[in-house]
């Protein structure tokens, strides 16, 4: 469920680096947002709801709650598909590559990899990373297809 406000004279209490009424050029609406998730475990079902808030540059003429909420979707899909995939099954936070340009490299490498499993189908990363480690054969010919394809 999503709310926005789009008052400009309440949104300058938002205010600009932490002094309160000094309006922002260019916030247009504030939003709060409340999610409610059910997780079920051995029979059990446990809900929590969750409360966050952000800003918009975008007026209400060109975005309305409906909109909003949709590019936040799109934002958590990004999170969802991009990151969490290299925090976890990269473990990309545990990483010891630290100097020069190498973790700017590992990063660009996970990258590609998620890029081309994704280009060629796949829906569990992890999954096939793990056929791929075993069958390595199978990640070359992955990337020799991909070098095909453009």
């Amino acid at each position: 469920m999503l709310w926005a406000l789009a008052d400009p004279e309440l949104n300058a209490y938002v205010g600009s680096a932490g002094s309160v009424g000094e309006a922002r050029p260019y916030l247009r609406q504030v939003c709060r947002v409340e999610r409610q998730r059910t997780v079920r475990r051995e029979g059990q079902a446990h809900t929590t709801v969750e409360v966050l808030y952000a800003i918009t540059s975008l007026r209400p003429t060109r975005a309305e709650a409906a909109d909003l909420l949709r590019a936040l979707r799109g934002h958590w899909g990004i999170e969802n598909k991009v990151h969490w995939v290299r925090d976890v099954t990269f473990d990309e936070d545990r990483h010891q590559v630290r100097s020069g340009a190498a973790p700017q490299v590992s990063a660009a490498l996970r990258n590609l990899a998620c890029t081309l499993l994704r280009w060629d189908g796949c829906t569990n990363i992890a999954a096939t990373l793990r056929t791929n480690a075993s069958r390595p054969r199978a990640a070359v010919d992955l990337v020799v297809s991909f070098r095909r394809k453009w």
